[in-house]
């Protein structure tokens, strides 16, 4: 087995066959493997095709793994075949249990976890740690305790037959996964597809796929069945369009770029009409009115563009600020802005609180948008705008004031820590505002009005909207989007419907026979 060894923040040492230098080494040594993960083993790509993944502190190669073709697609598909009717008919008490056990593996080696993404992605250690591993944990028991309460419905039928319906799992299925929150999302989908009995393909991004692998060891630890599922690194234009295109994928469930959503639903149109639920891009819009508590709606707007660089969907990206206290906004929001004093560096490093967006294309699209949004007339720059150095692809947090509602820089997802800020009068106009997008994923309100809030959430276009706060991500919660933000939901007991279906089943209650 090809391995690559990876230096991060802390744990156990195990030593690697295929070394790659890693700078600013601290005390931990991981061991993951390169290999495709197909019917609990690792293997090469069938065509020796390779990934080189990079360090976004740095800028240079961190790891090589194997790249998916079709050919690895087709044998993973059929190794899940194999697999799905023993997995389809193992009891729910017994998945629920192969779950709980892959959530004890990954609380035990979160800090592995935490130093993957910190050097494939640029996620604060911390943030990792603290807040993306507690989800993913949290997750597979929400689902693990779904698994054996899966139910239908009784019925009484109006022809006086008697029926009922259960819920049966599709079959094999493929997820696609982004580069920005990696192991969340992928447990985001992992979850309902296994508690429902589904074999599952999964194709991390090209950009991170080292937790991807890390989490297939646990897999064939915690013993999960051979072919259960795969997980297939590999690009877009041929891992994901063979997973998009496979006559016999039964379901796609796809978080990441609009664009891709769109050639997804295409590929399933032209292919076996497979399920499909996608999660795209986000425009949030954060409104905070006058009677808001303003220390509060300060904390979360910054919280909600800053965090993880921005390089989250559901960034409060738009900011709408009520008139009569715009200005002490923009005022206190710069204010507060350049106290917090970011410490910026490796993501590993524990006093870091920010690092790299995550590569250098992200880098060049985000300062594209800074530098036209400059150029704008009647546009103020509050504060930031600027690369930091030279190495790695670091940005400064930025906000612009005053940003009318048809820019380029208010109407598109720029993915990054960049605040469009702008003044509404009234609550009609800010309902308007928000909604004047093409997304509609999450939202956030502040506001002490609890009858403003009921209105306003009412009258916003969005999968999801927070009161007061920002995210606020939880597993038994839904999480999706409307417009072109997609369908579908991850999250909740709604994604198990996404990964199910039903089936009717009626009896004719035939008379008693005649007797001879």
């Amino acid at each position: 087995m090809a391995t690559v060894t990876l230096t991060g923040a802390k744990g156990r040492q195990i030593q690697g066959t295929t070394l790659y230098p890693i700078f600013k080494s601290l005390l931990l040594t991981q061991l993951v493997p390169t290999g495709l993960f197909i019917n609990n083993e690792f293997t090469p790509a069938s065509t020796n095709e390779t990934l080189t993944i990079e360090n976004p502190s740095t800028g240079t190669p961190l790891a090589t793994v194997s790249s998916a073709s079709p050919a690895d697609i087709d044998r993973a598909v059929h190794c899940a075949t194999q697999a799905l009717p023993a997995w389809k008919a193992t009891p729910g008490a017994v998945r629920g249990a192969l779950l709980h056990k892959l959530a004890d593996l990954i609380e035990r080696d979160a800090e592995d976890f935490a130093s993957i993404e910190a050097l494939e992605g640029g996620m604060l250690y911390t943030d990792s740690k603290g807040m993306s591993m507690p989800q993913a944990i949290s997750t597979l028991r929400y689902y693990a305790g779904w698994a054996d309460k899966i139910d239908g419905k009784t019925l009484h039928l109006p022809d006086g037959g008697v029926g009922y319906t259960f819920r049966e799992p599709l079959g094999v299925c493929a997820a696609i996964v982004p580069w920005n929150a990696p192991l969340m999302i992928t447990i985001w989908k992992l979850a309902p597809a296994l508690t429902t009995g589904n074999c599952l393909l999964i194709k991390p991004s090209e950009l991170t796929p080292l937790s991807a692998l890390k989490l297939a060891l646990l897999i064939r630890e915690a013993g999960f069945p051979a072919g259960t599922v795969a997980i297939l690194p590999g690009d877009g234009p041929q891992a994901g369009n063979a997973l998009s295109l496979h006559p016999q994928i039964r379901k796609l469930s796809f978080t990441g770029s609009t664009a891709t959503g769109r050639a997804i639903l295409r590929a399933s149109a032209s292919s076996n009409l497979k399920r499909v639920s996608l999660e795209l891009g986000g425009k949030g819009p954060s409104i905070v009115f006058s009677d808001c508590d303003l220390a509060n709606a300060l904390l979360w707007t910054r919280i909600g563009i800053t965090a993880n660089n921005g390089q989250i969907c559901a960034a409060g990206s738009r900011i709408y600020v009520q008139r009569g206290i715009y200005n002490k906004f923009l005022e206190e929001y710069a204010r507060l802005s350049a106290e917090e004093k970011p410490v910026v560096g490796d993501p590993l490093d524990e006093r870091t609180t920010k690092g790299p967006v995550s590569s250098a294309a992200q880098l060049q699209k985000i300062l594209g948008y800074v530098e036209e949004g400059k150029k704008k007339n009647g546009v103020r720059v509050l504060f930031g705008g600027e690369r930091i150095g030279e190495k790695g692809y670091f940005v400064q947090n930025t906000a612009f004031a005053d940003v009318g509602q048809g820019e380029r820089m208010m109407k598109e997802e720029i993915f990054g820590p960049v605040a469009c800020i702008a003044p509404f009068d009234t609550e009609e106009e800010a309902i308007a505002l928000a909604n004047d997008t093409a997304h509609g994923l999450s939202a956030a309100i502040f506001t002490n009005d609890v009858n403003r809030a009921h209105r306003v959430t009412a009258g916003i276009e969005s999968g999801q909207v927070t009161v007061n706060a920002w995210a606020m991500l939880a597993a038994n919660m839904p999480f999706g989007g409307v417009k072109e933000s997609g369908f579908g939901r991850d999250m909740g007991e709604e994604a198990l419907e996404g990964w199910t279906t039903v089936k009717a089943v009626k009896y004719n209650i035939l008379p008693p026979a005649a007797k001879l």
